[in-house]
Order: structure tokens, then sequence, then C-alpha cells
């Protein structure tokens, strides 16, 4: 049987989403529970490699294992051998060939940002302090330049090698939330830290160091060092997903 979970979790403790040799990772907890409490030995295939420190409010993960525990019961039983801070809220059998991470036809990644030159303890875990005063209207107007498909060379952090740099990014909408202010960015796929890159660069945009049109003049250029640094990695999250094609999932609003 093959199993599509969605889960949230809060990646502070965690090396990211994948295994690694050097620290706790989501997926290994995962596999663990799952090992725990049917006693198979499974591989826990996830949407996303989110880094380390990197939260996710929805997340799609796939097993495939012998299950006879309902599917409206295997959240509470696999919480009952996850930590605290990893969470599983449903649960659906899927067509066999259903990958979490292939079958993906859309993601939506939010950044926090909390413009203050004091500290808060309750943003303290998941939004990047950023001590000037930041143009919200400039911000949104500078991200407007990243709306389209083109080559996102220029907001990538060298890691494993791709074939292309070109992605399509479906909306990229700044906007305030209380005392944050939150980036959202959707887009079929996206390159190593490219969204902490992009809200970087938002933040030179919204501080005077850069102008919205110098947006388009760094993304045509595909040099990484004239774009904005990225930002930490508390400040983000895998914020919403969509599975066109995949009914089963349709009941757990997953792009909502």
């Amino acid at each position: 049987m093959n199993i599509a979970l969605i889960l949230s979790y809060d990646g502070t403790n965690y090396n990211g989403w994948q295994v690694q040799k050097n620290g706790p990772s989501i997926q290994e907890s995962m596999e663990t529970a799952v090992l725990r409490l049917l006693g198979q030995k499974v591989h826990v295939s996830g949407v996303g490699r989110t880094d380390s420190g990197v939260h996710a409010r929805r997340y799609v993960a796939n097993f495939k294992a012998d299950c006879t525990i309902p599917m409206d019961r295997l959240p509470y039983a696999l919480n009952s051998f996850l930590p605290e801070d990893i969470a599983v809220s449903g649960a659906a059998a899927v067509p066999e060939g259903f990958d979490a991470r292939f079958d993906c036809t859309k993601k939506e990644y939010a950044y926090y940002i909390y413009p203050s030159t004091l500290r808060d303890p309750f943003h303290a875990r998941y939004a990047y302090r950023y001590n000037y005063p930041l143009d919200t209207q400039r911000m949104q107007e500078g991200a407007q330049r990243f709306v389209g498909k083109q080559d996102f060379a220029a907001v990538r952090s060298q890691g494993t090698p791709v074939k292309s740099t070109v992605r399509t990014v479906f909306w990229c909408e700044v906007e305030p939330v209380d005392d944050l202010i939150r980036i959202r960015v959707c887009g079929d796929g996206f390159l190593y830290n490219m969204v902490r890159a992009i809200a970087g660069t938002l933040t030179y945009v919204g501080g005077g160091k850069l102008s919205p049109d110098d947006v388009s003049a760094i993304l045509r250029s595909g040099d990484r060092e004239q774009a904005g640094p990225t930002l930490p990695a508390n400040g983000l999250f895998m914020n919403r997903l969509w599975y066109d094609h995949t009914p089963e999932l349709d009941r757990f609003r997953l792009g909502e």
C-alpha cells in the first residue's frame, strides 16, 4: 500500500528533512515512527528537502508498507511515536505510482521578517529580525520582478548541481501580518536557498539599498554577488502545496 501523510513541523531542532549523518532529521523521525508502529523498515519520501532550521506548515510525504490501521486513525497512531515538534494531521491511500515530490505541481513558501531594533522572544524561532525600517510598498513592487519564467541563478546558493536554473514563479507577494512582514513565493520548483535569497534581496529593496528596477537587472545578470543576502533559515516555512492529479488529497486543503 502506498500511503501519503500530511504533516507539519518546527524545524528548529533538525538538520532539515533529509537523513543526515551529523544530526537529527525529520525524515529519520518519520521512518523511526513507522518502524515502531508497523514493525517495517520503510523509506519515507518527502515533497522537498527543507534545510536545517526551516519549518513546514504543510508538508506531504509518502511511504509503502503493509498497513491495516484505518487511514483516519493512522495520524493518531504515528503521532504517539513522534516528538512534539512534528505532527501528522492526515493520511490517505494513494495510487501505487504516487510520489510526494514529483506529483507536486507547485509549492508556496512564506518568509517572515520582524522589523525591529528590539528582540521579541516569541518571534525568535520563526522570524528574522531586521534592525532597520522597511518600506513594504517598495518590497511589493520589487517582488513583482521575480514573477514569471526566468533564470534565477542570481538568487541561489551553490549546492547540488542542477540541469537548469530556470524556474517559474507564479506569484511573489509582500504583506504586513500583525507586527511581521510576510513574503510569499509560489513556484513550480526552487533552487537551493532561492526563497531566502529572494527575501534578502527584498529587504535591500525595502531598506533603500536597491530599487525595484534593480531586481530585474540582477536577475538578468545571473550574478549572485549583486543580489541581497541569504536570510537565516528560521524565518522560512513551507506554506502550501498543490497536487492537481491526486484527488485523494483534495480533502486536506493543502493549497488553501
